[in-house]
């Protein structure tokens, strides 16, 4: 077993069973379609890939008791759920709801939520993508009544759930997007409002608290609220004004350059890292991302694409992240990964026809005691 709380993103678009998604993708077995249809887009692009699991419906509980079994064989034994609200109302809960929380064996994998704040426009549609015009099909900035309703559904339907995972006995909420957060609630001010009427509703249910972890974009970013006139204000400024109680990362592509090696772009990870540790007073939980490549969703090509991102890659930089978690004994030992299965992104763990198991064998490698052991020997 694991010491080491190792979290993969779970993007839940691989499934048909919300009406919505035909939106995007209309055969009706959700972004699976853009990944069958990817294609090479220049001479040793390494597309197109196959999953091994095979274009299965991650909404469907047989198909998690597998994947669950997977993740925890190898050390994942944390999904963390990209989760949408549009519209006044939710937007890919299937996987969620009827996959993993119907799954038999969900108390060998934890969860938590991230709210996934961003807007949508045709980058899920791979029939529009390349169009690149500014076209919004979805806003996601969402103001205070709307927030009390998402806040009321993820206290009543997920929060108190036995596997939902908890930091300090408080479930762990992460919030993607920061200036669509507080621009739909109004401003800084009545943002810390807004969590303080969480907080005190989540011990109401009888939680022990909330524990609110924020999706950083880079530490250098300034003004990430978008409001308040903060141009001078730092996000570590803001992090500590709004009292998120710790952050971590959702993808390299945020905050450096991925169009190289990977070994160059985790050169400026360690960076990232030396920075969040020293500017922020709250726990900073460190991050890998297993790759980054979006022209899956496209039919034109797109720049922007990490090289030689090899299991063998991917372990050492497990290994950097273990080291990170070792050096802060005080603060529970999370890591997060993009991701579980982010295909049409090129960033996940589950295998495939190019590396097979690679990815899940280095994690077992770096975070299951008897292979980390036998590695280190």
């Amino acid at each position: 077993m694991s010491d080491y709380d190792v979290a993969a993103y779970i993007w839940p678009a691989y499934t048909g069973t919300e009406p919505r998604t035909r939106i995007f993708w209309p055969e009706g077995n959700g972004e699976w379609e853009s990944v069958r249809k990817a294609t090479a887009k220049f001479p040793g692009h390494n597309w197109p890939r196959r999953p091994l699991w095979g274009y299965c419906d991650e909404a469907d509980p047989r198909v998690m008791e597998m994947q669950i079994d997977a993740a925890a064989d190898h050390g994942v034994n944390v999904f963390i759920y990209d989760w949408y609200w549009y519209d006044n109302r939710p937007f890919l809960e299937q996987c969620l709801n009827n996959g993993y929380l119907k799954a038999r064996n969900n108390d060998r994998v934890k969860f938590y939520l991230m709210w996934a704040n961003h807007d949508v426009n045709y980058t899920w549609d791979r029939r529009l993508a390349h169009l690149n015009i500014d076209t919004w099909i979805w806003k996601a900035a969402a103001n205070r009544t709307q927030f009390e309703s998402i806040a009321l559904r993820l206290i009543k339907k997920y929060f108190s759930h036995p596997s939902y995972y908890r930091i300090d006995d408080c479930p762990v909420f992460q919030i993607y997007e920061l200036k669509n957060l507080v621009t739909g609630l109004g401003g800084i001010e009545q943002t810390v409002d807004a969590f303080t009427w969480f907080r005190q509703k989540a011990v109401d249910a009888g939680l022990a608290g909330l524990h609110l972890q924020l999706t950083s974009w880079g530490a250098s970013h300034r003004n990430m609220s978008g409001v308040d006139g903060g141009a001078g204000t730092t996000l570590a400024e803001e992090t500590e004004r709004l009292g998120f109680d710790s952050l971590t990362n959702y993808q390299f592509c945020h905050f450096t350059n991925i169009d190289r090696d990977y070994a160059e772009i985790m050169d400026d990870v360690r960076k990232e890292w030396a920075r969040m540790d020293t500017e922020f007073t709250v726990p900073y939980f460190p991050h890998v991302s297993v790759g980054w490549d979006n022209n899956p969703r496209f039919e034109t090509f797109r720049p922007g694409i990490v090289k030689k991102n090899t299991p063998d890659e991917i372990a050492k930089a497990l290994h950097a992240a273990r080291d990170y978690v070792d050096a802060h004994p005080n603060q529970p030992p999370l890591i997060t990964i993009n991701s579980w299965n982010e295909w049409t992104e090129t960033s996940y763990l589950q295998p495939d026809d190019l590396y097979g198991y690679g990815y899940l064998e280095a994690i077992r490698s770096v975070f299951v005691s008897n292979n980390f052991l036998q590695a280190k020997a």
